[in-house]
C-alpha cells in the first residue's frame, strides 16, 4: 500500500495544503510571490460583486438541480418499475445523456434555448422567441448588499440541461432501491388493507431514504464544481446571472495571473464541498 499512500499524500493532501498556503499569499502574477496575506484574498473576495454573484447562483442552482433530479428519478424509477413493456428500451434512454460528457451537453442545449437559433427561432417566426436565457432578470430578487438575492432567470437554463443529464443517473439508483424491496414486505402491506398510494407512502418511499440521502451528496457534489457546462454554454453571462465559483476561480487564475486569489477560490470550494461530504461519511461510518 505504501506507494498509493505515497501519491495520494503528494497529489491529493499535498496540492491541497500547497493551494491553502498560495491562498494566503501575495501572488498575484506570473512571478510568484510568497509574502503573506493573511485572510486578505478571502476579504476580498467576499467584497467582490461577482464573487457573492456566484454564491447566489451556486445557491439556487444547487436546490433547484438537485431537488428536479431526486424527484424526477424518483418519478421515473416509479414508473418503469410496472414492469412495462420495453422497459430496457426506456431504461436506457434515460441513461443515455450520461454518456456525453457536460461539454457538449453545453453546447446542444445552446443552440436548444439561444433566441437566434434552435426551437427558439421556429418561436420567433410566430412572436414568441423567449429571451429568459439571456435574461438579466432576478426573481423574487431581495436587494443584499451589491447584489439582488434571488433566482437568476438565466440560470433555469443551465439546471434544464444539468437536469436531463443528470436525471439518469438519479433514475439507477432508485430503480436499485425499489427492486432491492422485499416482495413480501409489499404483499404484507397489500393484504393489511394499504392502498397502492399508502403502500408508496408508507412502506416504499421510506425504504428509499439512504438512496435518496446520496442522490443528495452527489448531486450537490456535482453542483458546487459545476464548471464545463456552464463554460460551454453561457460563460458568465451578463451580470454574471450564470457565473459560478469554479468559472471564475479558472479566470482569476489563468487568464488574470491573480493565482492567490484563484487558490482562495478554490479553498472555499473544498470546504463547500466537505461541508457535504463529511457529514454524510460520518453518517454511514456510524450505520456500518
Amino acid at each position: 500500500m505504501l506507494p498509493s499512500i505515497i501519491l495520494i499524500g503528494i497529489f491529493v493532501y499535498g496540492f491541497i495544503s500547497w493551494t491553502g498556503y498560495v491562498s494566503l499569499s501575495e501572488w498575484r502574477s506570473l512571478v510568484p510571490d510568497y509574502s503573506f496575506a493573511g485572510f486578505e484574498n478571502y476579504l476580498n473576495l467576499f467584497k467582490d460583486f461577482r464573487f457573492q454573484a456566484d454564491i447566489r447562483n451556486t445557491i439556487f442552482f444547487t436546490i433547484l438541480f438537485i431537488g428536479a433530479v431526486a424527484i424526477m428519478g424518483q418519478l421515473l424509477a416509479v414508473l418503469i418499475d410496472q414492469n412495462i413493456k420495453g422497459e430496457s428500451v426506456f431504461r436506457n434512454l434515460f441513461l443515455f445523456p450520461m454518456a456525453l460528457s457536460f461539454v457538449v451537453t453545453g453546447v446542444v442545449w445552446q443552440w436548444l434555448l439561444n433566441p437566434s437559433t434552435g426551437v427558439n427561432l421556429l418561436l420567433e417566426k410566430i412572436g414568441l422567441s423567449p429571451k429568459w436565457y439571456i435574461s438579466t432578470e432576478v426573481l423574487f430578487g431581495i436587494p443584499i448588499g451589491k447584489i439582488e438575492f434571488g433566482i437568476p432567470v438565466a440560470i433555469i437554463a443551465i439546471v434544464i440541461a444539468a437536469v436531463w443529464q443528470m436525471t439518469g443517473f438519479s433514475l439507477a439508483m432508485y430503480l436499485a432501491g425499489l427492486r432491492g424491496i422485499p416482495e413480501e414486505l409489499k404483499e404484507a402491506a397489500r393484504i393489511d388493507g394499504a392502498s397502492e398510494w399508502k403502500l408508496y407512502r408508507k412502506v416504499i418511499f421510506p425504504q428509499l431514504r439512504p438512496i435518496t440521502m446520496s442522490v443528495i451528496i452527489i448531486m450537490a457534489h456535482i453542483s458546487l464544481k459545476i464548471f464545463d457546462l456552464i463554460y460551454a454554454m453561457t460563460g458568465p453571462g451578463a451580470n454574471y446571472v450564470t457565473d459560478v465559483p469554479a468559472l471564475y476561480m479558472f479566470e482569476k487564475t489563468f487568464r488574470a495571473q491573480d493565482y492567490a486569489s484563484g487558490a482562495a477560490i478554490a479553498m472555499i470550494l473544498l470546504i463547500s464541498v466537505a461541508v457535504f461530504i463529511i457529514p454524510y461519511l460520518l453518517m454511514n461510518r456510524r450505520e456500518d
